[in-house]
């Protein structure tokens, strides 16, 4: 009988390549996301955006995504992750949505700059839409 061993060096690629593996969808599992110091921060693992309050035009919720095209990103289950093109206008759109099922933040910022996003939990989405909505009014009031 012979048998043969592997080598060190293969055990430790395989073990390395799980780790970066679970990494990764640990990273994507969910949106991450901060508001403070006038800025709201987004992201899910390569995928991240920050934009000031200040430069927030409105932001209103939507039951669906609007037909787009997919420039980079993935879809996996009820989760849509990416940067997209918008068919009509043909502009970068943002794509942080965590359940397709339920209502998702439509942000539009700097002029014509779109970004979607939600979480798995209803009630925290809605939280995010009121956190951000009174920042949006305290921020007309001192411009004022």
């Amino acid at each position: 009988m012979n048998k043969k061993k592997r080598h060190w060096l293969w055990n430790l690629l395989i073990v390395l390549t799980l780790i970066v593996c679970l990494l990764a969808f640990v990273a994507h599992y969910k949106n991450w996301y901060s508001v403070e110091e006038g800025q709201f921060s987004i992201f899910s693992g390569i995928y991240r955006q920050q934009i000031p309050i200040s430069e927030i035009d409105s932001i209103l919720f939507e039951a669906k995504l609007p037909e787009m095209e997919r420039s980079s990103g993935f879809s996996w289950m009820a989760k849509e992750k990416g940067v997209f093109k918008d068919s009509i206008h043909h502009t970068k759109v943002y794509v942080f949505v965590d359940d397709l099922r339920q209502q998702k933040i439509k942000l539009v910022h700097h002029d014509s700059l779109k970004l979607y996003f939600n979480t798995q939990d209803s009630l925290e989405t809605q939280k995010i839409y009121a956190i951000l909505q009174a920042k949006m009014q305290d921020n007309l009031e001192t411009s004022k």
